[in-house]
């Protein structure tokens, strides 16, 4: 017989197309099997042939997969990853390959009848299908190790989370696919009712987990829109606190009180989230009151103090930022009259000089700074701070004289 080609190998002689599943074959191929026939029309030399392909074909299997080992390990030694991945991967398939090649030489020695024949090209091309889902399902790793280098240079959150559930998703697939092929290309099976199956099958999961999937999709959002990150500080419906980690399900905020909440990730990528941590600048709008009684000399004094105290080296940097376009000058300014005090407005808004530290530490510990300044200033100056009070004059008071009557005359009203 000759060596059946890759297209005879996947299809059935004419004579028996109706042995349409694995079992209806084997049932044909033990009642048509002929042992006696069988050794009567192939001679010693055709088995040993055969023998020689298999011998032949495994010992070529391991070389290969040597060589490529060997290849692969030079890669890695030069740092190159991925082409050390692809050597190393294709070892195991290239040896069930290579093992097939042989069998598929040694069975054309072969007389074989219809049956026999058509079991031989199946069992061929099922190993070379074999081999071609093992090393599509081994490169998966080549697909993890790039979205991983992805997620490094990019600094993103959730890699210890995504990248294990990509590579499973992945060869969950190809398992799947590898499973379909097979039973439609070299099996015969209609798969259209296992399709059928998997569709209603995977509808009732997605229903049964659809509050776990909106997490994951949210998760998903989290992580290629990246509202925040690990560490940063936001603001969430009424808490604030630093995010601690995000996973698959939700996000881990630690509240300033030292508490922690879990919000789920769907909840959160359908709300405003405020983060705290990426805005350039902090505004400080503070009030700066003092008596009445203050001067006009002593207000203008007042107000001045307060620009040149931002204006002074120790505070100029964090207030003014003289190479950013978008920098926002303070302001300074004698504003209101209010019911006990006299009001002095002062907004300014606070850059951290530190790219990495633009939260809350810096910020206060400025205000701190500023806080003393002004108050060693005012007290130089001799200018009171004012605080909530209340002026009674009295009738008798020689500074403060008040009109005052008394009605002699009220018993005649």
């Amino acid at each position: 017989m000759a060596a059946p080609t890759a297209t005879q190998a996947a299809t059935l002689p004419a004579n028996v197309t109706e042995h349409q599943s694995l079992r209806s074959l084997w049932d044909a191929m033990l009642e048509q099997i002929d042992f006696q026939a069988l050794l009567h029309d192939n001679s010693l030399i055709n088995w040993l042939f055969l023998l020689a392909a298999i011998f032949l074909g495994v010992a070529l299997g391991k070389l290969a997969s040597m060589i490529l080992a060997g290849i692969a390990e030079k890669l890695r030694q030069r740092n190159w990853r991925f082409q050390s991945l692809l050597a190393s991967e294709l070892a195991g398939p290239a040896t069930l390959a290579i093992f097939a090649f042989a069998l598929l030489f040694g069975l054309g020695q072969l007389r074989l009848n219809d049956v026999l024949e058509a079991l031989a090209g199946k069992t061929v091309s099922l190993l070379f299908t074999i081999a071609f889902f093992w090393y599509a399902f081994n490169i998966v790793s080549i697909a993890e190790l790039m979205f991983k280098s992805f997620l490094s240079r990019h600094k993103m959150p959730m890699a210890e989370q995504v990248i294990p559930l990509l590579r499973k998703t992945l060869r969950i697939f190809v398992a799947i696919v590898a499973v379909l092929f097979i039973l439609q290309n070299i099996f015969n099976r209609d798969i259209g009712s296992w399709l059928a199956g998997l569709g209603i099958l995977g509808l009732a999961a997605s229903l049964a987990a659809q509050d776990s999937l909106k997490n994951v999709f949210g998760s998903l959002a989290i992580f290629f829109d990246r509202p925040f990150m690990v560490g940063d500080t936001v603001k969430y419906e009424g808490f604030t606190g630093r995010i601690e980690g995000i996973g698959l399900r939700s996000v881990r905020l630690r509240q300033l009180t030292g508490t922690v909440v879990n919000i789920p990730n769907s909840a959160i990528v359908s709300s405003s989230v405020e983060n705290l941590s990426v805005r350039p600048m902090v505004r400080r709008l503070m009030n700066v009151t003092v008596p009445y009684d203050t001067s006009v000399e002593k207000m203008r004094q007042a107000v001045q103090i307060i620009k040149d105290l931002l204006n002074s080296p120790e505070f100029r940097a964090n207030v003014h930022v003289p190479i950013n376009p978008n920098s926002i000058e303070p302001s300074v300014y004698f504003n209101d009259f209010n019911a006990d005090t006299l009001n002095i407005q002062v907004i300014f808004y606070f850059h951290s000089t530190n790219d990495q530290d633009v939260r809350f530490t810096a910020y206060k510990a400025f205000n701190e700074r500023f806080n003393f300044a002004l108050m060693e200033a005012y007290e130089k100056a001799g200018i009171e701070f004012a605080f909530p009070t209340q002026t009674l004059y009295l009738a008798g008071d020689p500074k403060r004289k008040l009109p005052a009557y008394i009605n002699q005359d009220r018993d005649k009203s």
